[in-house]
């Protein structure tokens, strides 16, 4: 037997080509419209919003007492007159003008004493001990030593402002600095980035998502405290913002145009969080990927 017959001779198999295509099919099926619509999470909280209004105004209309608890029409036929003669306008840009200037000063002795913390450990003593005294006191209850200080002015109304957005944005911000990784810290130290360079290079944008929160939080207690603040102040100094106007109505018995008062609060938290806060958090952190 020859050599040739041990040996297996291989040869190439054609290759099969098969199209696929014919024997499965990609089974779509178009979404209804009411499911598009359900996706919207803007037309979801509407209908709730218009849920939570239904049920107000059932439950008022049942007790049939206005100046316990006013229907939620005459609330937005109140709201609505207060807004075209320019009362409620005007309220809500004095009490703005307060909250900017306190929540500017807060955040800005905030970031200071965060950076300082983040430098030294002397920093950090100093920060976690002051937020363990100040951060528990509410900033309301330091309104009686505001007045001995500042008097009947704005100044006093500030004071508890800067109070109540300091240890919160300093809390977060501090916290958020800490948790950025050393490989980060080594690569701006390697540029040469050090102290204020480094905190704001570095530090700021990796924690940003942190700060934020601390922002947040920070609004919220402001917003709260000016007019708990302008309920008390108010009533001393004879004007003030929306926390004037509800107190001053509540003495005249005008209990709808308390009500559109509260409304309005709510209205401009919803429009800060919803509007401000959302376009900053989609502009910086989920555009850069640090919250799913």
């Amino acid at each position: 037997m020859s050599s040739m017959d041990n040996k297996t001779v291989l040869t190439a198999r054609s290759e099969i080509k098969r199209d696929i295509s014919k024997d499965f099919h990609v089974v779509e099926q178009p979404r209804h419209v009411w499911e598009k619509l359900w996706d919207n999470a803007y037309l979801r909280k509407g209908l709730l919003l218009l849920l939570l209004a239904a049920i107000w105004q059932i439950y008022a209309t049942w007790l049939n007492e206005p100046l316990l608890f006013p229907k939620c029409t005459d609330t937005l036929i109140a709201l609505r007159d207060r807004i075209a003669d320019g009362v409620i306008p005007a309220r809500v840009w004095f009490s703005l003008k307060l909250l900017f200037q306190g929540y500017a000063i807060g955040m800005v002795l905030a970031a200071l004493l965060a950076t300082f913390a983040i430098s030294t450990r002397i920093g950090t003593d100093f920060l976690e001990t002051l937020t363990s005294m100040f951060n528990p006191l509410p900033a309301i209850a330091l309104l009686p030593l505001a007045l001995i200080w500042f008097g009947l002015s704005n100044g006093s109304v500030i004071f508890v402002l800067v109070h109540s957005v300091l240890w919160p944005v300093a809390l977060n911000m501090h916290s958020g600095f800490k948790s950025v990784s050393p490989t980060l810290r080594m690569v701006g130290r390697n540029y040469g980035l050090k102290g204020f360079s480094l905190v704001m290079r570095i530090l700021v944008p990796a924690a940003f998502s942190s700060i934020l929160t601390g922002l947040k939080i920070g609004w919220a207690f402001a917003w709260r405290t000016l007019i708990a603040a302008e309920l008390v102040f108010g009533a001393s100094s004879g004007t003030g913002g929306l926390g004037w106007f509800i107190y001053e109505n509540k003495n005249q018995l005008e209990i709808d145009n308390v009500f559109a008062g509260l409304f309005s609060v709510i209205l401009i938290g919803l429009i800060v969080e919803g509007l401000i806060f959302k376009v900053i958090e989609r502009k910086t952190v989920r555009k850069w990927g640090m919250q799913s």
